[in-house]
């Protein structure tokens, strides 16, 4: 069935379900409370959002990493997001095997037709306490407090009004008293986790933990109602990694989100064959997985280590209701990242965290 307009244009019913989606996405945040935060796929890869008891957990003693995302790409005006992470970590001193972490996130992300964004700014910081270094446990408790601003173009939005006779017309008033079109706040998240190894050569690592987001509950409207917050998002975090032999690892992940009425569950793993090493560093590893969002999307994943480089994509390959529209089409994502070890002396070199 099509629909023709008096400009002679045809429009699916496809096109139609794809412009309300937009509309939902773009505009409707400045009037419901409760919004999803912004996530990736390859979730195990952002500490900062995920758990802030997370940050600086690697094995290396910093970490530098860029993520983009490009969501459903088949319906216009589709999500594209950025995010840039630094962590890293520093001994308390040369006789405790305690560990102090520090992290700054900065993500930017865009979508809709009136240009809806959002800007975060997350620095963090996390407190390592060892629990039995034998088997290189850790329990860790982490904050981060972050500056939020949403905001959209008031321009490019367009209302009933400025149509006559099915024609849209600009010049039209559109009787309608628009908002601010930026909202800031300040936002509080705190977590807490717990690693352990175990097995021949502690081959074996477990990291569990969880964490809570939008402590403060702030405001959330763009008409500025009093009662409109954004809703406290609590997540859960889990892992296995396990050496099968010499150059090939298995690894399993999990995460669950709750915010309002949204929730989100994902899970899946990575096969990793290490095909060279230096001692403890390895030189090239490539690791292949698939990941599923529940109701949502299957997910495969590939990610090649190369010495210090580390390079990840993945595509959501959307299996919901949305498909319709989707075309089964759902988001690409690559996640590059850099690691490396201070060469100062004093700087913790005894530090052993979850190789993941």
């Amino acid at each position: 069935m099509k629909l023709k307009s008096r400009k002679s244009e045809f429009v699916s019913l496809k096109s139609l379900k794809a412009l309300a989606l937009i509309f939902c996405i773009a505009y409707l945040p400045g009037k419901v409370s409760g919004q999803a935060d912004i996530h990736f796929s390859q979730f195990y890869e952002t500490s900062i959002l995920r758990n802030p008891a997370l940050t600086g957990v690697f094995a290396d003693d910093y970490k530098l990493g860029v993520y983009y995302r490009n969501q459903w790409a088949s319906i216009s005006n589709p999500y594209n997001t950025i995010l840039g992470t630094a962590e890293t970590h520093f001994q308390i001193n040369q006789t405790s095997e305690d560990f102090v972490s520090v992290g700054l996130l900065a993500v930017s992300d865009k979508a809709g037709s009136v240009d809806q964004k959002i800007t975060g700014f997350y620095p963090a910081l996390n407190y390592n306490k060892s629990m039995n270094s034998d088997h290189n446990s850790f329990l860790s408790v982490g904050f981060t407090g972050g500056y939020l601003q949403y905001s959209f173009n008031p321009s490019k939005a367009t209302f009933n009004n400025q149509y006559i006779s099915g024609k849209f017309d600009p010049v039209n008033p559109s009787l309608e008293n628009l908002p601010n079109a930026q909202i800031t706040m300040f936002d509080l998240g705190a977590g807490i986790n717990y690693n352990t190894s175990t097995g021949e050569g502690n081959a074996t690592t477990l990291v569990i933990g969880a964490s809570v987001y939008h402590v403060t509950q702030p405001k959330f409207s763009y008409y500025q109602k009093p009662g409109i917050t954004e809703n406290m998002r609590l997540n859960g975090n889990a892992a296995l990694s396990s050496a099968i032999n010499d150059i090939i690892t298995m690894q399993v992940q999990a995460n669950y989100a709750s915010q309002g009425t949204y929730s989100e569950l994902l899970v899946g793993g990575l096969i990793n064959w290490t095909q060279a090493s230096m001692g403890a560093k390895d030189i090239f590893v490539l690791s292949g997985g698939v990941f599923y969002r529940y109701q949502d999307a299957i997910i495969p994943v590939i990610k090649l280590n190369y010495m210090s480089i580390a390079v990840g994509v993945s595509y959501d390959v959307n299996v919901s209701t949305l498909k319709e529209a989707s075309n089964m089409q759902g988001g690409a994502e690559i996640t590059l990242f850099y690691t490396g070890n201070y060469n100062d002396k004093g700087v913790a070199k005894k530090t052993v965290c979850p190789k993941f």
